[in-house]
C-alpha cells in the first residue's frame, strides 16, 4: 500500500517530556510514511486530564519539530473528542455489551500483585445482581464501565474469525496473520469517572475517524491489538495493519521512560546534540 492509501500516526501523551524512545518511534512511523509516499498524522492523546499538561504538549511539539518532523494540520486532540466517545459508549451500553464494575483501582492492583503472571487487566467478576448493583448506585459509589467478553462473544457469534495483520513483530516475534485473543485481557475497562474513556476505545474510534491504515508503534503495545481488534468488530470499524517495532533500550537494558531526565530530547539539545546526529544515532 502506497501513496494516499497509506496513513499512519504518531500519538504521544503530554504527560512528560519526550525522550530517545519517543524519537525512535516517531521517526520509525515517519520513515514508513516517506517510503510509502503516504500521509503522516499527529494525534495528542490527552484524555488523562489528571496527568496531561498544556506545557508538555507545547514541549513535545517543539521536540518533534526539532527532530525535523512535520505533519498534517489540524492536529487531533482526544480531549476535544469527548462527544464521539460518549456516543460510542452509549451505543455499546444500549446493546448490553457493557456492565458497571464497582471495583476500585486499589482492588485491581491487589489482584495484579497476587497474580503477577496473569492478564494485564485482572479478570472481573462480571455484572452484579440487579439488587446489589442498585444498592451500590444508591450509595453513590463510583464505578467503571467494563466490556463483557461473554456478551461480545454472543454478539459476534464467537471470536474465531477475529484476526489482524502484523507486518512488524510482537515481543515474541509474532508476525503475519495473528488470531486475535480478546480473552487475554479479560473484561477491560472502557470508561471511568476519572478518565472518561479508556485508551483502547479512544484509539479505535480515532484511528477509524482519521482513516489510519497502518498503526506503527512499540512492541509493548502488541497485546493491545487483541482488544482493539474486538472493538473494531463490535463497532463495525475497519482494521488497520499493525507494525509493532522493537523498543529502544538504555545501556542497562531497561526501557527509556519520561522520568529519565538525562535522556529527554530537550536535555540532549541543551548538550549540543543535533537533530541530524540523533537521527543518525537512531539509524535514520
Amino acid at each position: 500500500m502506497t501513496g494516499a492509501d497509506f496513513v499512519t500516526r504518531f500519538a504521544p501523551s503530554p504527560t512528560g517530556r519526550l525522550h530517545r524512545g519517543h524519537a525512535f518511534s516517531a521517526l520509525t512511523a515517519r520513515e514508513a510514511t516517506r517510503r510509502a509516499g503516504g500521509r503522516f498524522l499527529l494525534r495528542i492523546e490527552d484524555i488523562d486530564a489528571g496527568r496531561c499538561r498544556p506545557e508538555f504538549e507545547a514541549a513535545l511539539l517543539e521536540d518533534l519539530r526539532w527532530l525535523g518532523l512535520s505533519w498534517e494540520e489540524p492536529v487531533t486532540r482526544q480531549s476535544e473528542r469527548a462527544a464521539a466517545y460518549a456516543r460510542t459508549l452509549q451505543s455499546l451500553r444500549d446493546r448490553g455489551l457493557l456492565y458497571r464494575c464497582f471495583r476500585t483501582r486499589k482492588d485491581s492492583l491487589e489482584d495484579i500483585s497476587r497474580a503477577p503472571h496473569g492478564p494485564a487487566e485482572p479478570l472481573a467478576p462480571g455484572p452484579l445482581p440487579t439488587g446489589e448493583e442498585a444498592r451500590l448506585l444508591a450509595r453513590g459509589l463510583p464505578f467503571a464501565w467494563r466490556l463483557s467478553l461473554a456478551a461480545a462473544r454472543e454478539a459476534l457469534g464467537g471470536f474465531s474469525n477475529l484476526a489482524f495483520q502484523e507486518e512488524g513483530a510482537g515481543p515474541e516475534g509474532q508476525h503475519g496473520l495473528i488470531a486475535a485473543d480478546p480473552g487475554l485481557a479479560g473484561d477491560v475497562v472502557l470508561a471511568r469517572k476519572d478518565l472518561g474513556v479508556s485508551y483502547h476505545l479512544a484509539v479505535v474510534i480515532d484511528d477509524a475517524a482519521q482513516g489510519v491504515t497502518h498503526v506503527i508503534r512499540g512492541e509493548d503495545l502488541f497485546a493491545a491489538a487483541h482488544v482493539q481488534r474486538l472493538l473494531q468488530a463490535l463497532l463495525d470499524l475497519p482494521t488497520p495493519i499493525y507494525r509493532h517495532h522493537r523498543l529502544l533500550l538504555r545501556p542497562d537494558g531497561k526501557r527509556f521512560a519520561k522520568r529519565d531526565t538525562a535522556e529527554i530530547l530537550a536535555d540532549l539539545r541543551a548538550r549540543g546534540v543535533t537533530p541530524e546526529g540523533l537521527r543518525a544515532k537512531l539509524g535514520f
